[in-house]
């Protein structure tokens, strides 16, 4: 999920006292609820005007029911720019705002603790189904085989928890474009939300060798890539540098443990990247380029292993890890 769990206040079967106390009245809690569910039902909608009106109502009832305010905060951050006509109207631009706003109200949400998931659900369902609609309607009218387009529907049709029709947009993106960061990324996300551990462990594991910096990991979902980028972080890691870790980490840790052989090609490519890198380690982009260089490192012994190459070789590139970081160099060997 986007957002942490968080209580089930407003459940059926909670136990709780049939009434709200006030100074003034006894309030039914059947009362407040079916003024919540039908704020809930505004919200997946984006009628933000009446879902405000419906939780100002409730707070006038029990201005501490739990919940009801910050709920409030979050339909008012999505009013807002709707009223005043920051959101466009249509076509790939509004989409394109809409997941731009999106970004913004998933750190806003954050600090607000006591949201019930329910309402955050029925935004997300909104914002992203709206946005859907307008990359359509954007692919009808221009080129529909534009990866742009078919990554933005892709990850819309993710949004809205459709990720059959997520992936089947995310591969016809992979063909027009391929080695694409942001693509493969999206394509390892939704297979792993499909059970498709193997592949979404390959995607993923190319997508971070192509450019980890492309990479939205704020807008993965899967367990299998929010687990390990905050535990990554928990290492004090963010930024930049967080995303240049994951990679490493992650085949430290065995989250990325499908590999492919590499073709004639591409291991020139990767031994002139190496060398690229390696003059690049000492200079002021040090803290990301080590990561970057330890991933490459990691590329190049696998495919010394599958190549049958002498041990000599591979101890070469064992110690060039143990001088970058000596205790990476100890979790990877031992």
């Amino acid at each position: 999920m986007l957002f942490p769990a968080v209580f089930t206040l407003f459940s059926c079967g909670a136990q709780r006292r049939p009434y709200r106390t006030t100074e003034r009245r006894l309030i039914p809690d059947d009362t407040i609820n079916q003024i919540l569910n039908t704020a809930c039902q505004n919200l997946r909608e984006g009628a933000f005007a009446e879902a405000i009106d419906a939780l100002e109502k409730v707070l006038e009832m029990d201005v501490e029911y739990p919940g009801a305010a910050s709920v409030l905060k979050c339909a008012s951050f999505w009013s807002e720019p709707l009223e005043r006509g920051l959101v466009p109207r249509d076509g790939f631009e509004r989409g394109e705002t809409l997941l731009a706003h999106w970004r913004l109200f998933q750190v806003f949400a954050q600090r607000l603790a006591d949201v019930p998931e329910r309402f955050l659900f029925a935004i997300k369902q909104y914002v992203f189904s709206s946005a859907l609609a307008s990359y359509l309607n954007a692919s009808a009218e221009q080129d529909p085989t534009d990866p742009d387009v078919l990554l933005q529907v892709g990850r819309c049709c993710k949004g809205i928890g459709n990720y059959e029709r997520a992936i089947e947009h995310l591969e016809r993106a992979n063909l027009e474009r391929k080695e694409d960061a942001r693509i493969l990324a999206e394509l390892a996300d939704c297979y792993s939300l499909v059970n498709e551990a193997r592949l979404a462990k390959v995607f993923f594991r190319e997508a971070f060798f192509i450019d980890a910096q492309a990479i939205d990991l704020a807008g993965l979902e899967s367990p299998l890539i929010t687990r390990l980028s905050l535990k990554v972080r928990e290492m004090g890691l963010s930024g930049p540098a967080l995303n240049e870790w994951v990679p490493v980490w992650g085949t430290i840790w065995g989250v990325f443990n499908v590999r492919r052989e590499m073709k004639p090609l591409e291991f020139g490519k990767l031994k002139q990247a190496i060398y690229q890198m390696e003059k690049e380690q000492a200079g002021a982009g040090r803290s990301l380029v080590v990561p970057r260089l330890i991933n490459r490192y990691f590329w190049l012994v696998d495919h010394y292993l599958a190549a049958g190459e002498p041990r000599e070789r591979i101890e070469e590139v064992l110690e060039k890890i143990r001088d970058l970081d000596p205790g990476v160099h100890r979790e990877y060997t031992t």
